[in-house]
């Protein structure tokens, strides 16, 4: 017997909640697997093959491996326009594992995938699922547009747990940098002015970095840890190591910013003699683009099932960022954050904690839903959908 898809967008939204509630208990279970298996950026090969797995059962085409990256795929289902993509994140952080609740984004664009492969059916729009890799520093989506991800994708959709529920968070611009320093060692209580002192070099680097903070605008974000300091207290270190973030609110501000800190970076090798080695790890994440139009769908729809206290405030500002903001400069984008119930914020462990529990399971099913009836509403009013992509014009690329 032929599927025939829902008439009315008000069938289609029934239908993908029922579909994602059949996937919940399934969901959960996924879910918890992939947090009780913290894995690091384009190191996640256990979540890539259960989460493809699953969604080769539920009836998608799925290329593993996709665009070049061992972890990335690309989940396709349905046909003709528009093309909704969708994404999936499953990186974890060192020490503290699904701190991010990434355990909980990688379900939610597969929970609004099955629930628009059963709302739409063959002929009526495409769902492309992508499950992107290494957000936490890696610029995974970065990559994969480079190689082709977006091309063809009319609008682009994903959630991101929080303590507190925000439908257009501005997330700033940043780029992850590598610094080395290379001297010449000695005996440090013999001979040491023998030695080119390396550390001397990184501390005066911090400290070239904690004053140059004093003149920055109030959204900008410099830090970073010293990842090699030397070996012995009695050998003068010849080489030492650190990561640095450099933030901004946006990527032309993040240029300069950039030039400023290495400035600070110039000045202690000089002042040591030792050789200063930088390198970009990563591409660099450009600030979050939300779209308006069809962020307000979301708030809409996120009300209309019950989420309490979901900030309306337009570029509320976190300090953090995504490498979706890279997405959002290609095609019109939003990445709401939905609330789970956690005294901590991300990127600690109470929020790992947190990204486990029932209610936070229970909370990424109704965004997902909220998410699932967005992108529907993209379908069936195109002149939506031609608002959004005017909007993205106007203010993206101008």
């Amino acid at each position: 017997m032929a599927f025939s898809p829902p008439s009315t967008l008000e069938a289609a939204v029934a239908t993908a909640g029922r579909a994602i509630d059949s996937a919940s208990t399934a969901l959960r279970e996924l879910s918890l697997d992939i947090h009780s298996h913290p894995e690091l950026n384009f190191e996640e090969h256990h979540a890539h093959a259960v989460l493809t797995d699953y969604l080769e059962a539920a009836g998608f085409s799925v290329d593993r491996g996709a665009f070049e990256l061992p972890t990335a795929f690309q989940a396709v289902a349905g046909t003709g326009s528009p093309v909704i993509a969708l994404f999936s994140e499953f990186d974890a952080l060192p020490g503290i594992g699904h701190a991010c609740g990434h355990n909980l984004i990688a379900i939610s664009g597969v929970a609004t995938a099955v629930g628009l492969k059963a709302a739409l059916g063959e002929g009526n729009g495409t769902i492309v699922l992508l499950g992107s890799p290494a957000e936490e520093g890696g610029g995974g989506k970065a990559l994969m547009i480079e190689r082709g991800a977006l091309e063809g994708v009319d609008a682009a959709l994903m959630l991101h747990p929080a303590p507190v529920g925000n439908g257009l968070p501005h997330l700033i611009a940043a780029e992850h940098l590598e610094v080395r320093y290379h001297g010449k060692g000695t005996h440090a209580g013999a001979t040491p002015w023998m030695g080119v002192n390396a550390l001397d070099a990184m501390v005066l680097a911090y400290t070239n970095i904690s004053v140059l903070r004093q003149q920055l605008h109030t959204t900008d974000r410099i830090h970073g840890v010293i990842t090699s300091g030397g070996e012995k207290a009695n050998i003068i270190p010849d080489f030492t190591a650190a990561q640095w973030i450099i933030r901004a609110q946006a990527a032309a501000e993040l240029t300069d910013l950039k030039r400023r800190v290495m400035a600070c970076f110039e000045a202690a090798a000089a002042a040591t003699g030792c050789t200063l080695e930088t390198r970009v790890l990563g591409p660099a994440y450009d600030d979050l683009r939300q779209n308006e139009v069809i962020g307000r769908r979301y708030l809409a729809a996120i009300e209309r099932l019950g989420a309490a206290h979901v900030s309306h405030e337009i570029g509320m500002d976190s300090g953090a960022v995504t490498d979706m903001g890279n997405v959002s400069y290609n095609v019109p984008s939003i990445h709401p954050v939905f609330g789970i119930p956690a005294t901590d914020g991300n990127h600690t462990p109470g929020f790992t904690a947190a990204a486990a529990t029932p209610e936070a399971h229970e909370a990424t099913v109704m965004a997902s839903k909220a998410l699932a009836e967005t992108a529907l509403e993209l379908v069936f009013d195109p002149a939506l959908l031609a608002r959004a992509k005017a909007e993205f014009e106007a203010t993206v690329r101008v």
